[in-house]
C-alpha cells in the first residue's frame, strides 16, 4: 500500500508542525537539518513582511515606473553614423616586383628598375594601424571642431574639452583579420553625425596626401623645382634670341646666307653683263651717247647694290651684354653679306642655348608626369566601403528598458528598506548597536538644531 505523507506546516516563528499527530511532527522535524529549516523559515519571514507591505511596493514600483518613463523621454536622443573603409593591399607589391622582372627580360632600363625597387622597400607598413591613428589624431580633431563649429555645439569654452567631447562620441575600429575600419560617430542630430563621419573620411585623405613622404614624392617635389629653375632659363634664353634676331633681322642665318649669295650672283652677273654691254655701245656711239649713259647708269647702280649686299668686313663691336652686335642701320631690312659669318656664330649660340633648354624642359616635363602617376600609385587611397549616412533610428536611450531597470532598482531598493527596517524593529532596545545608533541620531540632531533652529517646528506643524 502507499505511504500517505503527512500535511507539514512552518509557522512564522519557524516551527515545523503536522496535522496527523504531534508525534508524527516530532519525527519529522528530527530528520529536517538545522540549516534548511533556519532557511526556509527565514524567506517565508521576509514574504509575509513584504507581502504585508505590498500595498506600498506596488505604489513604489509604479510611481517608479511613470519616474522611469518621465526620465527616460527627457534623455535626448542620440543617432549613430557609421563609415567602414579599406586601407590600400601591400600585397599588390608582388605583382609590381613581376612586372619589373618583365621589363629585365623585355630589356628595359635598369635606372627605372631600380627607382621601382627602391619605392618597393617602403611597402611593409601596417596602413590599417596607421589610419587609426591619423584618425584619432589632433589635427583631423581640431580641423572638424573649426569645421563644424563643436564648441557652440557642445557649450565648450575650450578646444580641449571640446576635443574630449568628440573624442567620446567617436568610436574608431579597425578588424584585425580583414583590415576594415569603422568609424562610428554619436550625435543629437542625424545629419550632424553623417556629416561627422563624411568629414573624417576627408580629413583622412587630405591628411594623407600632406604627410606622404614616398620616394615618388620627393622625386617629383624635386623635379617640380627643377622644371620650374629650366623654364625660367628658357624663356631668358628665347628672349634674347629674339631681341638679337630683331636687332640685326637674323631670322634663319643659313637660308638667309643661300638667299644673300643668290642674290649676290644675279647681280654679279647683271653687273658683268652691263659692263659689256656698256663697252660695245662705247666703240659704236663714244662715250657722249645717251645710250651710252644710259648704260653707265645701269652699271652704276648695279654696283651700289652689290656693295650695298657685300657690306663691310670691319669687325663687330661688343655690347654692353657681352654679345656680338652689329651697327646697322634701323632702315636695313637684311645683314651685309660679308657680316653674315660674324653674325652666325652669337646666332648659333644663342639659338643652340634655346635648343638645349628646350630638350631639358621636354625631357623634365615627361619625368615630372612619370613621378606624378608614381606618386598618386604610393599615396594610400581610401577606399570606401560603407559611406555614412543619414541614421533613421536612434540608438540611445532604450526607453522601456530604461523605465523598467528603474522601476525593478526603486522595487528592490523598497524591499530592502522594508526588511531592514522591519528586523531593526525587532532587535531589543538595550543592544548596544541600537543604543550607538540613537546616540549618534541624538548628536546629529543638536547639530541640525545649531544650523536649522526652525525645522522642529515644521516636523511639528507636519
Amino acid at each position: 500500500m502507499p505511504i500517505e505523507s503527512p500535511n507539514i506546516f512552518v509557522d512564522s516563528a519557524g516551527n515545523i508542525g503536522c496535522e496527523d499527530s504531534p508525534a508524527d511532527a516530532q519525527q519529522l522535524a528530527s530528520t529536517i537539518p538545522t540549516e534548511a529549516k533556519a532557511n526556509s523559515a527565514n524567506w517565508v519571514a521576509n514574504a509575509a513582511v513584504l507581502w504585508d507591505h505590498r500595498r506600498s511596493l506596488v505604489r513604489v514600483g509604479a510611481i517608479a515606473f511613470v519616474v522611469g518613463l518621465l526620465i527616460a523621454f527627457t534623455i535626448p536622443k542620440k543617432y549613430e553614423s557609421t563609415a567602414r573603409i579599406m586601407p590600400p593591399d601591400n600585397s599588390s607589391s608582388g605583382a609590381a616586383i613581376f612586372s619589373a622582372l618583365a621589363g629585365r627580360a623585355l630589356g628595359g632600363e635598369s635606372s627605372g628598375l631600380s627607382s621601382l625597387a627602391g619605392s618597393l622597400l617602403g611597402g611593409g607598413k601596417n596602413t590599417s594601424a596607421l589610419f587609426v591613428d591619423l584618425l584619432r589624431s589632433g589635427t583631423v580633431t581640431g580641423h572638424l571642431i573649426d569645421r563644424f563649429q563643436l564648441q557652440h555645439v557642445y557649450h565648450k569654452r575650450y578646444v580641449v574639452d571640446t576635443a574630449k567631447r568628440l573624442a567620446r562620441h567617436t568610436t574608431v575600429s579597425d578588424d584585425k583579420k580583414s583590415g576594415v575600419i569603422s568609424i562610428t560617430v554619436e550625435d543629437t542630430d542625424p545629419r550632424r553625425a553623417r556629416d561627422l563621419a563624411q568629414g573624417y573620411l576627408d580629413e583622412l585623405n587630405l591628411l594623407v596626401n600632406k604627410t606622404n613622404t614616398s620616394p615618388a614624392h620627393q622625386e617629383r617635389i624635386f623635379i617640380e623645382r627643377r622644371l620650374r629653375g629650366v623654364e625660367a632659363e628658357l624663356e631668358r634664353a628665347q628672349q634674347e634670341l629674339s631681341e638679337f634676331s630683331s636687332t640685326h633681322t637674323t631670322l634663319d642665318i643659313k637660308e638667309q646666307t643661300h638667299a644673300m649669295v643668290d642674290a649676290a650672283a644675279k647681280l654679279q652677273a647683271q653687273l658683268i653683263v652691263g659692263q659689256s654691254e656698256l663697252d660695245s655701245l662705247r666703240q659704236i656711239y663714244g662715250n657722249n651717247n645717251i645710250r651710252v649713259r644710259a648704260a653707265e647708269a645701269r652699271v652704276a647702280d648695279l654696283q651700289h647694290q652689290l656693295e650695298k649686299m657685300s657690306g663691310t668686313s670691319a669687325p663687330l663691336p661688343s655690347d654692353g651684354s657681352g654679345d656680338a652686335s652689329i651697327g646697322s642701320q634701323s632702315d636695313e631690312l637684311y645683314p651685309p653679306l660679308r657680316q653674315l659669318p660674324r653674325l652666325a656664330v652669337p646666332y648659333a649660340d644663342l639659338y643652340r642655348r634655346v635648343k638645349v633648354q628646350e630638350t631639358i624642359f621636354t625631357l623634365l616635363t615627361e619625368q615630372y608626369e612619370m613621378a606624378r602617376v608614381q606618386e598618386a600609385k604610393d599615396v594610400p587611397v581610401v577606399n570606401v566601403i560603407d559611406p555614412p549616412g543619414i541614421p533613421e533610428k536612434k540608438s540611445w536611450p532604450p526607453r522601456l528598458l530604461l523605465t523598467l531597470v528603474l522601476t525593478i532598482i526603486a522595487v528592490c531598493a523598497t524591499c530592502a528598506y522594508i526588511l531592514a527596517r522591519h528586523r531593526w524593529g525587532r532587535v531589543s532596545a538595550a543592544d548596544p548597536r541600537k543604543v550607538l545608533a540613537q546616540q549618534i541620531e541624538i548628536t546629529l540632531r543638536n547639530r541640525l538644531d545649531r544650523f536649522w533652529p526652525n525645522h522642529r517646528g515644521h516636523d511639528e506643524i507636519r
